[in-house]
């Protein structure tokens, strides 16, 4: 039990360092890397991705949220709130008898997010801004996936990267959209009566920790280029996804 705890929290401030550093990872490399690893379930897990979300956003983004297009912040952010219901809905209906149907549908979306975090930036020469129906699609899919895994990335992280907007400014954004996200989804599951006593305490024992770590990667962020850190998220993603996908496919055969 001791060792499991403890994995848990090395995976979670893994996962805030880079989510500090890039803008995401942190909902992906803590979800995907405990459910790989058989640590926690999904709903779980999920539930206290969301929880210390909060604390990573609410440390990164004071004084960071100048000059940030906030008719795309309104826009996507609206839409987030009904995706998020609908996921946790068919999350809650899948966990009761379709584990390893989740578990695949997880890795696949791992492996799409670490495509996209490479095409996005690929593609990020956009000559002018993506309209407000794109922004509120990307948001709800954003909403459904962050219900639905605790993963709200992929689908705001390809839109976002192909916009004609500065890195920092869409590292903000994503931050700001995730707080949406986790505080819609924590406020959710708060609501039904589903925050459990243990879903509490690990994300309590893992404040702290989250705080300190987010605080560390803004004064030292990693010595790599942002081309760099997006790559070593994609190997990471790739391992992580492709490994829960297989052992799926096999438990399911």
């Amino acid at each position: 039990m001791t060792s499991t705890l403890i994995l848990l929290l090395l995976i979670i401030v893994i996962g805030t360092y880079f989510q500090t550093s890039t803008g995401f990872g942190l909902g992906i490399i803590v979800t995907g890397a405990a459910t790989a690893l058989g640590l926690a379930d999904l709903s779980f897990i999920a539930a206290v991705v969301s929880l210390i979300t909060l604390v990573n956003c609410a440390f990164s983004l004071p004084g960071s949220i100048k000059q940030l297009d906030w008719r795309a912040v309104y826009v996507t952010g609206i839409a987030v709130i009904p995706g998020v219901i609908i996921g946790v809905v068919i999350l809650a209906y899948l966990s009761d008898f379709a584990t390893h149907v989740l578990q695949l549908l997880l890795g696949l979306m791992i492996i799409i997010s670490g495509i996209s975090s490479i095409l996005g930036a690929k593609n990020s020469e956009l000559k002018t801004r993506s309209n407000d129906v794109s922004f509120f699609i990307s948001g709800l899919a954003s909403g459904f996936t962050g219900g639905l895994f605790g993963m709200a990335g992929p689908p705001l992280v390809f839109h976002f990267y192909r916009q004609p907007f500065p890195m920092m400014t869409i590292r903000n954004m994503l931050l700001l959209l995730f707080a949406c996200t986790s505080a819609t989804r924590s406020g959710f599951l708060a609501y039904q009566g589903l925050l459990t006593s243990e879903i509490l305490m690990l994300s309590a024992l893992a404040l702290p920790l989250v705080s300190a770590t987010t605080l560390l990667a803004r004064r030292y962020p990693p010595p790599l280029s942002p081309d760099a850190m997006r790559y070593l998220v994609f190997a990471l993603l790739m391992l992580l996804g492709g490994y829960l996908s297989i052992t799926a496919v096999f438990d399911l055969l």
